[in-house]
């Protein structure tokens, strides 16, 4: 099958991202003609693929950096409760696509295990509990526990805690309704739904090399790169979502949102055992405060994943040094993406972040025992041995303009679109794929706005039932919709 000249939408990359979007549009209007381009021999081996990211569908249960004390010593939980609440929508288009028979067996790629935050000394526990205080007063995070009790801990972490010293001051929330995401598997269910059972043409080993206006439409030069010859394709609508090559290609469209943007690339390592005595020992995703100069996706957590059904622990991030923007990319990558328009954002950025280039390169040029050392704040008695380094993903930390600064690091996810509404991109890294369907519905209303509020409302509705409403706001709609997905995504907590 060859490419078609011209297409409603074109969605660039195969991962989670594209495979969503493409699944709400063919559910809005079943007659749009939409081709999914992958430059790779499948789709989902980048980011979305299950061992380049950590499978935490974040929620905010655990995850520290998402509430901040403030100057007067309270702590706010506003980006927790907004994170919270977008993962509540992807979970309700899952649920929604498991009604309607488009994907099963959600086993495959969701399940429950609890998300934990633990902290060591009496400083880091303080604020850990007034986090929690202040927590549980959200309906969105009820039920959530805290203990510094050590015979509490053993129950709910026996591994961390073995042979640890009676003495230790640490303490632990643990919320029992968190997650472990495999988004491969999901997008993979996905893509398959949309080649099956609709008109949706999916291209493999199709790489997109520019995007440039032609007369208000899109036009795509793409290699085929199975049988290494050039195509062009035309779209009204095309979205962005290749990874660390959205940055290139966004500004190879020439739109005056993309100007200003720069990318710094960041790897990611893992430690990571499949031995059956410490996996039944640990079932439990659970994160610490990250170390001073660390970015936020260098938060230290310790995680079971669950992987085509096998079970396996792992610890990190670790962070590494690329100069590729994509795990299967180039070298030349972050040298050809500089350029006039994002060179003082770029120069900016490292200028004022100095210390975060001290720490990749600390983080960089450590060896196994030192990683394994890290690993020891967590397992006391961790043997080297049952530990392998596996290399994860690669993110490109978004950096924009900045008037006072030049330019500043975003570690966020972040959508662009332009005035026209006829194309978009996603840039950014963590919460990401946890929060794919809130990402996707935000393009939607930028660029489908009126079809949304019109004809395609009620499709919505059905898709995303609480869209429009703050769970934050409404304690009885938030228990109903997770009894919800509970029930169809066969939730166990």
């Amino acid at each position: 099958m060859n490419p078609k000249p011209k297409y409603d939408v074109v969605l660039i990359g195969g991962g989670i991202m594209s495979a969503t979007l493409g699944t709400m549009l063919h559910e809005f209007d079943p007659n749009l003609k939409i081709a999914l381009f992958e430059r790779l021999k499948d789709v989902a081996r980048e980011s979305s693929s299950a061992w380049n990211n950590a499978g935490t569908g974040h929620s905010a249960f655990c995850e520290l950096n998402y509430t901040t004390e403030k100057k007067d010593g309270s702590v706010d939980i506003s980006k927790a409760e907004k994170i919270a609440e977008q993962f509540e929508i992807s979970k309700q288009f899952w649920a929604y696509l498991i009604s309607k028979g488009y994907i099963d067996s959600p086993r495959e790629f969701i399940n429950s295990c609890p998300h934990m935050s633990l902290v060591f000394g009496e400083k880091d526990i303080e604020f850990l509990k007034k986090r929690h205080d202040t927590m549980i007063k959200s309906h969105l995070f009820e039920g959530m526990e805290f203990s510094e009790d050590h015979d509490k801990l053993k129950e709910w972490v026996p591994l961390i805690m073995r042979s640890r010293n009676a003495s230790e001051k640490l303490a632990a929330t643990r919320a029992t309704m968190g997650t472990d995401v495999d988004f491969g598997a999901l997008t993979k269910k996905l893509v398959k739904h949309l080649e099956e059972s609709s008109n949706v043409e999916v291209f493999r080993y199709h790489e997109i090399k520019d995007i440039e206006d032609n007369n208000g439409k899109w036009r795509m030069k793409i290699k085929d790169r199975l049988n290494n010859h050039p195509v062009e394709v035309d779209a009204d609508f095309v979205f962005i979502g290749a990874g660390g090559y959205a940055l290139p290609l966004l500004d190879s469209s020439g739109i005056e949102e993309s100007k200003g943007y720069g990318g710094f690339p960041v790897s990611g390592q893992w430690l990571v055992t499949k031995d059956p005595e410490l996996i039944a020992m640990h079932h439990a995703k659970v994160y610490t405060q990250a170390t001073v100069d660390a970015p936020p996706m260098s938060v230290p957590h310790l995680d079971l994943r669950i992987i085509d059904g096998e079970k396996a622990l792992l610890f990190g991030p670790f962070a590494g040094f690329s100069t590729k923007f994509l795990k299967n990319g180039s070298y030349l990558d972050l040298p050809e993406s500089v350029n006039f328009k994002n060179i003082r954002s770029l120069f900016g950025a490292w200028w004022h972040n100095l210390s975060l280039t001290r720490y990749l390169i600390r983080q960089v040029t450590m060896n196994k025992d030192q990683r394994i050392a890290h690993l020891r704040d967590f397992i006391k008695d961790a043997n080297a041995d049952k530990w392998e380094l596996m290399v994860a993903g690669q993110r490109v930390q978004i950096i924009k303009k900045d008037e006072a600064e030049g330019g500043k690091l975003e570690f966020g996810t972040e959508v662009v679109t332009n005035k026209k509404g006829n194309i978009a991109s996603l840039l950014g890294a963590s919460p990401g794929a946890s929060t794919a369907a809130f990402a996707m519905i935000n393009i939607l209303e930028k660029c489908f706005g009126d079809k949304l509020q019109k004809e395609w409302r009620d499709k919505l509705l059905e898709m995303i039932p609480t869209y429009g409403r703050k769970l934050k706001d409404n304690a009885e709609l938030t228990d109903r919709v997770r009894n919800y997905t509970k029930e169809k995504l066969e939730l166990e907590y």
